[in-house]
């Protein structure tokens, strides 16, 4: 029945002293003053465990309140001194020694005026060290970077190494922000990320035991024969204790605050090659007992360093010539942004950005102002491909003037679902958007994201609905009632100004308690699109009864006239009654047709099929893989699959983003809009060679029917007028 306690002041005691506190007191505070306000930070409790308790609190009106904004508890962190969470103390060794010398150079610059030239040498030599080895990236580090900079970067490192592509990309394009104009300080979120250096995947591996056998997996024709057996002594390996122990003192950090845990491999998010969705990112809720939320981390690390050996990466590689290339994982580990709202968490806006915009729906857009893929909730549902669901794509240039063809396709066309984070089940979840919202009550300002549907609200007064929720999400109240549109138009400008290069970029933004809009950059990288030589093409004179398809748009990519010496057409009235086993088994058929060898044939590829291509949904597409349509060169969806489903304007997706890599031409054709042409006769009466390709396959040629044109099939398209055909070249005619 007694307590002692004492107090010491940070910044003030060696590491060992410290270290030594934390493991035998029973309750550890930490004690922030920040714009005159008080906030305390658990850092350990015995034998204690409550939903908030290793939270931020502020203390207000005698009460401490917990922090409940990402944005406010990163911003309080990262100003404050975690002398203990100088990851490099650990050890003392070259690493160590260089951070220190780099720490000492920077203390007496004010008064030595011949450490400059030195502390140049040093500069250089940690870029090398943890930053890159492209000298292209090297010149932006460079320039935007300082050794200040670096030094903060080896204080949150855990391990050695490189902290990968992706880790880079978040920290230049915040410094490209922030050295160009000072508007950025009030605007940007404050970030406290931390690294696991690319030397740690390699130590894994070794204690592993999937050193060697990885060393092996440089060859494409026997890559997958140990692939699956790497991958699963990844996910069951362990860590030495001392990288365990740096992981619990990061967490220590973080509380309960929800993290990500994200890959960020040498090769990622480089110039040249993106490693789009290849690699996985693991969301960790981050709830429970100390112990409980280590092993959900590490379990986390585990699928990510797994992911490399995954067949969309090694496919990836192989495709790219990356093989031989070396291939380390680093991990970049950031906090989630958003907030609490019931059990729930989520950021309020996030998604991707492109400084160019490859689809010009309207004359009024002005593609190189960029544009956005924006979602409600966390930016999952902005960068994978979702089923049944849509999001809203906005021209930065006119961000009133929308793709959708009418008013009524606008309003059903809008997100439903939103993904979030469930505190409580400790995972990410997706719910209805009027779910979610019951949860946030009024904590959410509404009409900056949804608008108000008069219509369903009168539907339900004369139905007799009891409760009803009238609002669709929108943004216009966002795009119209702030400077987002203007900020996102700048940011995107100033950062391919400095890469030299278009870029894509996601992000997340939160208003904050003082209605003020707080954007938090996650990821930037080069845009590996391809911009046509010629923006505009002549229209093609053609007979609309030589015409077999033609579309007013979407067509997204390089505008294109071309011969098509392949079609490959799944057809929809026979794919429609197929059970779903059927249909997995025609995406197989279709992938082994695409990459026939010894075909000199194939040549251009186009795939022509009912909804959409890569869903993960058989219901919904035909479910290839990417890895199967990777020779393709035009990709068609027909708005065929059920009523109210249509192709999805993947812009900023992973499977988009693959599709731009490889310069594919997209395109969708709504068989029943204005304008519109599908000639389902011609594909259906043509000579298919199915049977004399795959004879094995001869049986499914009642769905799938390959058509080779031998270059009498032309096709047409045009990206800037959003208007393209493809049809029957010479004198010949589709009988109707």
């Amino acid at each position: 029945e007694t307590a002692a306690y004492f107090a010491l002041l940070k910044d003030h005691h060696m590491a060992q002293a410290v270290n030594i506190i934390h493991r035998t007191a029973q309750v550890v505070i930490d004690v922030y003053r920040n714009k005159g306000t008080l906030y305390v930070h658990p850092q350990k409790v015995d034998k204690r465990h409550s939903d908030t308790m290793y939270m931020l609190h502020q203390w207000k009106n005698d009460e401490f309140l917990p922090v409940r904004l990402s944005a406010t508890v990163s911003e309080i962190l990262s100003s404050a001194p975690q002398p203990w969470l100088d990851l490099t103390v650990h050890r003392y060794d070259v690493w160590t020694r260089t951070f220190a010398e780099a720490q000492k150079y920077l203390e007496m610059s004010d008064t030595c005026a011949t450490c400059s030239a030195d502390a140049e040498l040093m500069f250089k030599r940690i870029l090398r060290m943890a930053i890159s080895r492209d000298e292209r990236v090297l010149d932006l580090a460079q320039t935007y970077f300082n050794l200040r900079d670096l030094v903060q970067i080896g204080k949150r490192m855990i391990g050695t190494g490189l902290i990968g592509g992706k880790s880079v990309g978040m920290l230049l394009s915040r410094a490209i922000l922030l050295k160009e104009d000072v508007k950025w300080q009030a605007r940007l979120g404050a970030h406290d990320s931390f690294y696991i250096g690319s030397d740690v995947f390699y130590t894994y591996l070794i204690r592993n035991g999937c050193w060697w056998t990885r060393r092996r997996m440089n060859n494409p024709d026997t890559l997958r024969d140990s692939s699956h057996e790497v991958r699963q002594r990844l996910l069951a390996g362990s860590f030495p204790e001392d990288i365990e122990a740096q992981f619990m003192e990061m967490l220590t950090y973080f509380g309960q605050s929800p993290i990500i845990v994200r890959s960020s491999s040498l090769l990622e998010d480089a110039y040249g090659n993106a490693f789009s969705g290849k690699y996985e990112s693991v969301f960790c809720a981050n709830q429970g007992t100390p112990q409980e939320r280590l092993e959900e981390f590490i379990t986390a690390v585990r699928h990510v360093y797994a992911s490399t050996m995954s067949e969309a990466a090694l496919n990836y590689r192989a495709h790219w010539n990356l093989l031989d290339r070396d291939e380390q994982m680093a991990i970049l580990v950031q906090r989630v942004c958003g907030a609490p709202y019931g059990q729930l968490f989520f950021p309020q806006v996030a998604g991707v950005g492109f400084s160019f915009n490859p689809f010009v729906w309207s004359d009024e857009i002005d593609a190189k102002a960029g544009m956005l893929r924006l979602v409600f909730g966390l930016g999952t549902r902005a960068v994978d491909r979702c089923d049944d669901d849509y999001t809203r794509v906005i021209s930065l240039s006119a961000p009133e003037r929308r793709p959708e063809g009418s008013r009524d396709e606008e309003k059903r066309y809008t997100q439903r679902r939103v993904d979030i984070l469930d505190l409580r089940a400790n995972q990410l979840v997706s719910g209805e958007f009027d779910e979610v919202m019951a949860h946030a009550k009024k904590e959410l300002p509404l009409s900056m994201f949804a608008s108000h549907n008069a219509e369903m609200e009168q539907m339900a007064r004369e139905r007799g609905w009891k409760t009803v929720f009238p609002w669709d999400l929108t943004f216009e109240g966002l795009l119209s009632s702030t400077t987002f549109v203007e900020d996102f138009k700048s940011m995107l400008r100033t950062l391919e100004d400095a890469y030299q290069h278009p870029v894509d970029i996601e992000f997340s933004a939160n208003f904050m308690d003082d209605d003020s809009l707080r954007i938090d950059l996650l990821q930037c990288r080069p845009f590996q699109v391809r911009r046509a030589e010629n923006d505009i093409l002549e229209v093609a004179d053609v007979e609309e009864s030589r015409v077999v398809l033609r579309t007013e748009g979407p067509i997204i990519g390089n505008s294109l006239s071309t011969n098509i010496e392949r079609v490959l057409y799944v057809v929809p009235s026979v794919y429609s009654q197929m059970g779903m086993s059927e249909r997995y088994s025609v995406a197989r058929l279709i992938g082994r047709l695409t990459h026939l060898t010894g075909d000199d044939k194939a040549g251009m590829i186009m795939l022509i099929g009912p909804g959409r291509w890569g869903t993960t949904s058989p219901s919904l597409g035909v479910p290839v893989s990417f890895a199967e349509i990777n020779t393709v060169s035009v990709i068609c969806e027909l708005a065929l699959m059920h009523e109210g489903l249509v192709p999805d304007i993947s812009l900023g997706t992973h499977f988009f983003n693959d599709l731009v890599e490889m310069d594919m031409l997209y395109l969708a054709v709504y068989p029943n809009r204005a304008g519109s042409i599908y000639r389902a006769e011609f594909f259906e009466k043509a000579d298919n060679r199915l049977s004399a390709l795959l004879p094995d396959e001869a049986h499914w040629s009642n769905v799938v029917r390959v058509i080779d044109g031998q270059s009498n099939l032309g096709l047409h398209m045009d990206t800037l007028r959003q208007t393209g055909i493809c049809f029957i070249k010479g004198s010949d005619v589709v009988e109707d």
